[in-house]
């Protein structure tokens, strides 16, 4: 039974009512042999997959959990008895009573001549890789003991592009796997990267052979994210960070994501979703850094500001809904060049990064009598977007300077942390600098889909209503489900939310949307969260690699475990808030709240000419 024809089997069951538990009980499980063990799986499981249940793992390159097998590599061909044709683990499911071997001298060779023809069309050149130790391909031809050339080396002569100045091409290193293109054009709806040209001549290129910064690409990362060699790449601004940190003249800030701190470990071999936040904060000071400041304090800022904002819109009609959150710069990009016509709807709050930034320069320099001239903010971010959000000209320069001055992704902060030879894992814990840094569970759950949501319904509810929720736990908009909707109920009042992340799942959200407005219906929902990677931020392009639906649940554990420990779950609760607002911001939604912590958008092209 083909996969296809097993996924069928699922909806049609499910649209007919049959729960969850009945339905997968009424898929039929396929009895077979590998490697003389026998497993048993449900139908529709590829070779692949059932071979892990008895421990067995197949090679593979072109293969990502994410992504639909491709069979583009072919190094996962596995033997099936009375069957004279090798077969691809990796698309071909498993069949009754199939007798599989895995691994036989035979299979070993073909495997290893495969790997050397991938390598006859590839560079060499990996001690100066930035995937270096961190590369499947290289992995694999070192497992497979590959020492010499077999085959004539052939390689493409193909300029780098580094035209975004967030994510580099390098596509002479393309192993033409065909992840990026998957993940680009159906995890993503973006359609920035294509195959081009045929045979030898096949490569990675924007449709057309244009720059990558003239095509629609929104700079989200997740083609590099699940690239398995050097062929994408974040643009490395490590050196940069080295030189203001031992630039006597600079006070150098730092602040880290929600996301980072659970999925930091990962480069120094602990469990996924482990929280590291204070183990950070002692990092960044051994590193030199003057102020240690949390992104999750200016996430409690952007829950005041964007509640606000939905309050007046909502409870007041000043200003259209729904509402949509803007804390993500891939959606921003997205939505300014696809849905310029629903401007109007985003919520005007910067992310929080860029409050911090901004208040970093004018609220903590004054408070601190520094010259914000000298002042550099350094932001550890889980998103290769962020690089290109520092650099727009739309209020990102709010405090006389610019905001934030130079956008790590995690992928980078783990390679300064290993240049730096600090003991990392045996560092004591300490905390952030309070003033930028203090922070309530609503701002550290920010890092998970729904996390904005779920922080955002908490104080509007407050605003509304001048009480706090018994429970502040949103499970409905928790999750790993593409599109969640749920209805909230705020004293006899239905607001309906919706939570999307993946931008291709964000098109239905929005053309739904789109087709109330036109046709004069009610609208579907009120408020609209938006990220553009796959999990949320806890599966940023910026991420450690090999992510998958599992590590992303684990990460957004991490953080709602967190938010769950601590006293303080309602951004409107945080005293160090309070007092920013007495001091200096007023309340929100202020003149100084707008010059500062506001910004606005701009309709773009999807191609520029």
């Amino acid at each position: 039974m083909c996969v296809n024809l097993v996924r069928l089997f699922v909806n049609e069951a499910r649209s007919s009512g049959l729960t969850r538990g009945n339905v997968m009980s009424t898929v039929p499980m396929i009895k077979a042999v590998i490697n003389g063990f026998p497993v048993e799986v449900p139908a529709g499981t590829s070779i692949l997959d059932a071979a892990k249940k008895v421990q067995v793992n197949i090679p593979t390159l072109c293969k990502h959990a994410d992504l639909t097998a491709s069979a583009g590599c072919g190094i996962c061909i596995v033997k099936v008895k009375n069957n004279r044709k090798l077969l691809r683990a990796c698309c071909t499911p498993i069949e009754m009573n199939m007798d599989i071997t895995t691994s036989d001298a035979e299979i070993i060779q073909i495997r290893r001549t495969v790997l050397e023809l991938i390598l006859s069309n590839h560079p060499t050149d990996c001690l100066i890789c930035g995937r270096n130790n961190n590369c499947e391909l290289q992995t694999l031809a070192a497992e497979f003991g590959i020492c010499e050339d077999r085959f004539e080396r052939i390689l493409p002569e193909i300029p780098v592009d580094r035209s975004t100045e967030t994510i580099i091409l390098e596509p002479k290193k393309c192993i033409k796997c065909g992840r990026c293109v998957d993940v680009c054009q159906n995890t993503q709806d973006v359609w920035a990267l294509s195959f081009i040209d045929r045979g030898f001549k096949t490569r990675i290129a924007p449709a057309g052979d244009i720059q990558l910064a003239d095509s629609p690409c929104v700079r989200c990362g997740q083609c590099s994210a699940h690239c398995p060699t050097g062929a994408i790449l974040e643009n490395d601004e490590t050196q940069k960070v080295w030189d203001i940190l031992h630039d006597a003249n600079k006070y150098c800030v730092v602040q880290i994501a929600p996301a980072v701190r659970v999925a930091i470990g990962e480069g120094f071999g602990y469990p996924v979703g482990t929280n590291l936040t204070k183990k950070l904060y002692t990092l960044l000071r051994r590193l030199g850094f003057k102020a240690i400041f949390d992104t999750n304090f200016g996430a409690d800022l952007t829950i005041l500001e964007e509640a606000g904002e939905f309050v007046e819109r909502f409870a007041h009609q000043k200003g259209p809904l729904p509402l949509i959150t803007s804390c993500c710069p891939a959606w921003v990009d997205y939505l300014e060049k696809y849905y310029g016509d629903m401007i109007a709807h985003f919520s005007t709050a910067k992310s929080p990064h860029e409050m911090v930034g901004a208040l970093t320069k004018t609220y903590y320099a004054q408070k601190k009598n520094i010259d914000p001239s000298t002042i550099k903010v350094v932001s550890i971010m889980p998103c290769t977007a962020k690089k290109y959000e520092i650099s727009r000209t739309e209020d990102m320069s709010s405090s006389g300077f610019q905001d934030v001055d130079i956008s790590l992704t995690t992928r980078e902060l783990i390679r300064m942390i290993k240049q730096s030879g600090v003991d990392f894992k045996n560092l004591p814990d300490e905390d952030a600098d309070l003033i930028l840094g203090d922070y309530a569970g609503a701002g550290t759950i920010f890092g998970a889909t729904g996390g904005v949501m779920e922080a955002a319904l908490r104080t509007a509810y407050f605003n509304v209503t001048g009480e706090n929720l018994a429970d502040v736990n949103f499970q409905a908009v928790r999750g790993l489900e593409g599109v969640k909707e749920t209805t909230v109920d705020v004293k006899g009042t239905q607001v309906k939310v919706a939570v999307a992340h993946g931008l291709a799942n964000v098109k239905a959200v929005m053309e739904k949307v789109k087709a109330a407005i036109k046709n004069n219906e009610p609208l579907p929902y009120h408020f609209i969260e938006v990220m553009a990677c796959p999990g949320g931020c806890v599966g940023g392009g910026g991420q450690p690699y090999m992510v998958t639906d599992e590590i992303r649940k684990q990460r957004a554990k991490g953080l709602y475990d967190e938010d769950a420990g601590l006293k303080i779950r309602c951004s409107h609760e945080n005293v160090h808030v309070q007092q920013l607002y007495k001091d200096f911001l007023e309340k929100p939604l202020s003149h100084k709240a707008h010059q500062l912590l506001h910004t606005h958008y701009v309709s773009r092209p999807v191609y520029i000419k």
